[in-house]
C-alpha cells in the first residue's frame, strides 16, 4: 500500500488523562472473549495505570467485565457486530470487516483514543487491517512482526524479526528490520546498543543468498552511526545464545523458527511430565526438585513471551497468540504497556526517518 497518504492517517497523540488505555479485541482467540477479559483484570490488578477500549459482543462483555471488580470504572465497551474469524481471507477482511472488533480495536488506536491496539485475532487479517487504517511509516517498505525469544541473555530475551508479516525480504527491508529490531530492543529492553545479527545457515562470509550477502554489508556500514553493534551472521542455534539481543531474518525463516521453538518447549515439558511420573521414585524426585521444575517451566512457558508487536507503522499493535489464555493476553497487554510508557512509537518513527541509505550523519538522540 501506498504511503503517500500516511501523514493524514497517522494516528493522533491519545489524550489519556496520564492512564495508559489500550485497545483490546475481545473475540477473535480461540478461547473466547472471556480469556481476554481474565487476562485484562490480571493486568489491571498490577498496574493501576492502565485502562482499557474493549471491542466486540456488547451483551457478552458486559456480563463478563461485571464480575471483574478490578475493572470496574476502567473499561470502556464498544459494540461490534461481527467477529473475523482465523479462516477469514484477510481480502475479504479488508473489504467487508469495518464492523468487526478487529477493525474496531485499531480504529481506536487511529482516532487516537488508545495508544495500543491487542488482539488474538487472524494474524494476516490484523496486519491486513493495521495496513490500511494506521498506515506505513514513511519509508518503510514492508513491516515486521517482531517476537521475543526465551534466551541465555541477562534480560531474558532475544527478539527476531520477521516472524511472519511477510515472506519476502530483500536486503533494504532486512536492514529495516535490523533498525527496527534494534529500536524494539532499547525501548522494550532497556538495551543501549544492542547486538544485531543477520540468520543465515552459516556464520562464514560466504554462505547464503544474494540478498543475505547484500544486507550483511548495509547493516555493517551503518551499524555504528545507528548507535548498535554487528555481530554479523548468526546461526539457528544462536536464537536462544547470549551471543546476539536481535535476530534478523525473513518472515518465512522467522515463521517456522517460531513454530519450531514453540512446539520443542511443549515436547520437552510433556518429556519431563511423563519422566516424573513414570515409576514412584520418580514422582518422590519429582517432589524434591519441584522448586527446580518450576522455575524451568517458568522460563520455557511460551505463555510468559506472547505478544508480536508490529513493526512499521503509524501507530502499535500486539499481536497475541490465538490460542492464549489468561497469562498469555496479560503478558501481551504489559508488552503494549511497557512500549507505550517508553514512548516507542515516536522513537521509531524518529529512526526510520534517519535511517536513509545515504545516512547524513545526523543520528541524534533518537532510540
Amino acid at each position: 500500500m501506498s504511503v503517500d497518504h500516511a501523514p493524514q492517517s497517522a494516528p493522533r497523540t491519545a489524550q489519556t488523562g496520564g492512564k495508559v488505555v489500550i485497545s483490546v479485541d475481545a473475540m477473535g482467540g480461540d478461547r473466547g472473549p472471556a480469556a481476554v477479559v481474565a487476562g485484562m483484570a490480571a493486568s489491571a490488578a498490577k498496574n493501576p495505570e492502565i485502562s482499557f477500549i474493549l471491542h466486540g459482543d456488547e451483551t457478552s462483555l458486559r456480563r463478563l467485565v461485571g464480575r471483574r471488580k478490578g475493572l470496574a470504572g476502567r473499561c470502556d465497551i464498544r459494540h461490534a457486530a461481527s467477529v473475523v474469524t482465523m479462516d477469514d481471507k484477510p481480502s475479504q477482511v479488508v473489504r467487508k470487516g469495518g464492523d468487526s472488533s478487529m477493525w474496531s480495536a485499531i480504529e481506536s488506536v487511529r482516532s487516537g483514543e488508545a495508544s495500543a491496539a491487542v488482539s488474538c485475532g487472524n494474524t494476516g487479517a490484523l496486519m491486513a487491517l493495521s495496513m490500511l487504517r494506521l498506515r506505513k511509516l514513511p519509508g518503510v517498505n514492508r513491516p515486521a512482526i517482531a517476537c521475543l525469544w526465551p534466551s541465555r541473555n541477562p534480560q531474558g530475551f532475544n527478539i527476531m524479526l520477521d516472524v511472519g508479516a511477510d515472506i519476502r525480504a530483500d536486503a533494504h527491508d532486512l536492514l529495516q528490520y535490523a533498525q527496527m529490531g534494534a529500536s524494539y530492543a532499547r525501548n522494550g529492553l532497556g538495551l543501549d546498543r544492542p547486538r544485531i545479527g543477520l540468520l543465515n545457515v552459516g556464520t562464514e562470509e560466504h554462505k547464503g543468498r544474494t540478498e543475505l550477502k547484500q544486507a550483511d554489508e548495509m547493516i555493517r556500514a551503518v551499524a555504528a552511526e545507528s548507535q548498535f553493534d554487528y555481530v554479523g551472521f548468526v546461526e539457528g542455534g544462536d536464537l536462544p545464545s547470549a551471543r546476539v539481543d536481535v535476530i534478523v531474518t525473513d518472515g518465512f525463516t522467522g515463521n517456522i523458527a517460531l513454530k519450531t521453538g514453540e512446539g520443542t518447549a511443549k515436547l520437552v515439558g510433556d518429556f519431563l511430565k511423563e519422566a516424573f511420573s513414570n515409576s514412584i521414585m520418580s514422582r518422590f524426585a519429582a517432589l524434591l526438585a519441584m522448586t527446580s521444575l518450576r522455575r524451568l517451566q517458568k522460563r520455557i512457558d511460551p505463555r510468559r513471551v506472547n505478544g508480536g508487536i508490529f513493526l512499521g507503522l503509524n501507530g502499535t499493535v500486539v499481536k497475541s497468540h490465538g490460542s492464549a489464555d489468561a497469562t498469555g493476553v496479560s503478558a501481551a497487554i504489559k508488552l503494549a504497556f511497557t512500549l507505550t510508557k517508553s514512548g516507542f512509537q515516536d522513537r521509531l518513527a524518529a529512526r526510520i526517518a534517519q535511517a536513509k541509505p545515504a545516512a547524513t550523519g545526523d543520528s541524534g538522540a533518537a532510540h
